[in-house]
């Protein structure tokens, strides 16, 4: 029986399915973003969290765990330098994972997985004003107040302009 094993074993032998996912993560943790099936991403994003969780304490002894998983020297130098700074006071949640639709081989639905803090189209940007062609009350108060106070100026200086007159 099956009870409480989860994971998608994606067609493939516990070794084969480690290697791929390790190279899967390197490639990831590499180029930032990859595209993949939508199996292989969700699988993906159970193996590589963790190692990034792990990354952010830089220690001997977490750079051994994830080595064991990664084998890979560049990669892990990537990874705690570069990619631990920019997730460091993020709680988790470090991938995003956008479906692009089938495959035209097989059908398969296809999606690329990426590192959320490393995509600049996704990035929260400030929005820019709204611009109505009405004006609200908020808007017109100043400027009536300033159009008030620019006519008194202007009343005060005529004023003395008439009296040097005559």
């Amino acid at each position: 029986m099956r009870h409480n094993k989860k994971f998608n074993h994606l067609g493939r032998t516990a070794s084969h399915r480690a290697a791929m996912l390790s190279n899967m993560a390197i490639s990831l943790i590499m180029h930032k973003r990859i595209t993949t099936t939508l199996a292989k991403a969700k699988a993906l994003k159970k193996y590589v969290e963790p190692l990034i969780t792990k990354s952010k304490e830089d220690t001997t002894n977490s750079r051994r765990v994830v080595f064991s998983y990664l084998q890979d020297k560049h990669a892990i130098t990537e990874l705690f330098t570069v990619i631990s700074q920019k997730v460091a006071d993020r709680p988790g949640g470090y991938t995003r994972i956008i479906k692009t639709g089938f495959r035209a081989s097989d059908a398969a639905p296809m999606c690329f997985i990426e590192l959320v803090d490393f995509d600049e189209n996704m990035a929260k940007t400030a929005k820019k004003a709204k611009r109505t062609r009405r004006s609200s009350k908020k808007a017109s108060a100043p400027a009536a107040e300033a159009a008030e106070a620019s006519a008194a100026d202007a009343a005060e200086s005529a004023a003395p302009a008439k009296e040097a007159q005559e």
